[in-house]
């Protein structure tokens, strides 16, 4: 399964409105749409599966660690789990999967010298597959956990966050800690991660004597989103990419704070997932670290909306959500 936080995912309404925006396809990889369609500061995104990415050269000292297997075959098959915007989902042909996930996994094969393949799979398959070999990696928002560790190896790109989302025109400017979401009205996704820090927030804030937080509960993004634009509810606590997404795509909202998906005293990471003991970890870091050196990997996260979840340099294995009691 995959992290709590990802349970909250967009209800096929929010999706279509998501998505709204369409047209043809120029050179730089953006959706053209009519000026007035699109205002200023709002992204525009490409969903048709002719995605032109941006795209990476080979670097050859890079390439020579990749294990002999995969580099004479030529191929880097990557596993991917289609489920949200703008993580992995299907483009407008309803087969091409294309997002964030597909973006930094072609980076990797570029410097790599490797042709990209992408199978996308279920969550459960995908954790077989690269455990038996079949996939060179995956590249599925996978969280670093210290129990995926003692079958899988990590090279991370990017933040496992979660996000304060509030309407555009909210007076709050910051959400941080306990004291700052004290009386508010505010969605959550039942059974979540986020749900449990929100509670274990408001547990801090009722006995500081704070006001409690309202929480309120809705089944579908479409129907938070219309209760955070209407003023019902004046805060939604969600997954980062999707809500730095929707904040991006839709220019109703904004961000006014993120969370560690992994709680108060871990920050949680996102990695590419290898076969144990492949020897194929090192050269997936080393080409991240190339590509974040260099910028184009920064150029891929701002396609999606997702500056904000940018890692300075990726890590292998680091300290990952520790196991269950």
């Amino acid at each position: 399964m995959p992290s709590l936080s990802r349970l909250s995912v967009l209800g096929a309404s929010a999706l279509l409105l998501l998505l709204a925006a369409c047209g043809t396809v120029p050179d730089d990889g953006t959706v053209a749409v009519e000026a007035e369609a699109v205002p200023p500061g709002v992204l525009k995104i490409n969903t048709s599966p002719e995605q032109n990415r941006i795209r990476a050269a080979k670097v050859e000292a890079i390439a020579a660690e990749v294990p002999a297997a995969i580099r004479d075959k030529g191929e880097f098959l990557i596993g991917t789990s289609t489920f949200e915007p703008p993580l992995s989902f299907v483009a407008d042909d309803n087969v091409t999967p294309i997002g964030v996930e597909e973006d930094i996994a072609s980076l990797v094969a570029d410097v790599l010298g490797l042709k990209l393949r992408i199978e996308a799979t279920s969550w459960e398959n995908l954790f077989l597959a690269v455990r038996s070999g079949k996939y060179a990696a995956g590249f599925s928002n996978i969280t670093v956990t210290e129990e995926r560790k003692d079958i899988y190896d990590f090279a991370t790109y990017r933040l496992d966050q979660l996000a304060w989302e509030v309407p555009k025109d909210s007076t709050i400017t910051s959400i941080a800690k306990p004291a700052d979401v004290a009386g508010l009205s505010v969605a959550v996704g039942s059974g979540t991660n986020q749900e449990k820090i929100l509670l274990g927030w408001d547990k801090q804030n009722q006995a500081a004597g704070l006001k409690p937080v309202r929480i309120q509960y809705y089944k579908q993004a479409a129907d938070t989103y219309l209760a955070l634009k209407s003023g019902r509810i004046q805060a939604y606590f969600g997954p980062n990419p999707t809500s730095a997404y929707h904040a991006a795509v839709s220019g109703d909202t904004k961000i006014v704070g993120t969370f560690s998906g992994a709680g108060p005293t871990l920050q949680g990471l996102i990695a590419a997932m290898t076969q144990k003991g492949n020897g194929l970890a090192k050269p997936i870091a080393d080409a991240l670290n190339a590509l974040i050196k260099d910028g184009t990997y920064g150029k891929v996260l701002a396609r999606w909306g997702l500056s904000n979840e940018a890692v300075p340099e990726s890590l292998i294995n680091p300290p990952g959500l520790p196991r269950e009691q």
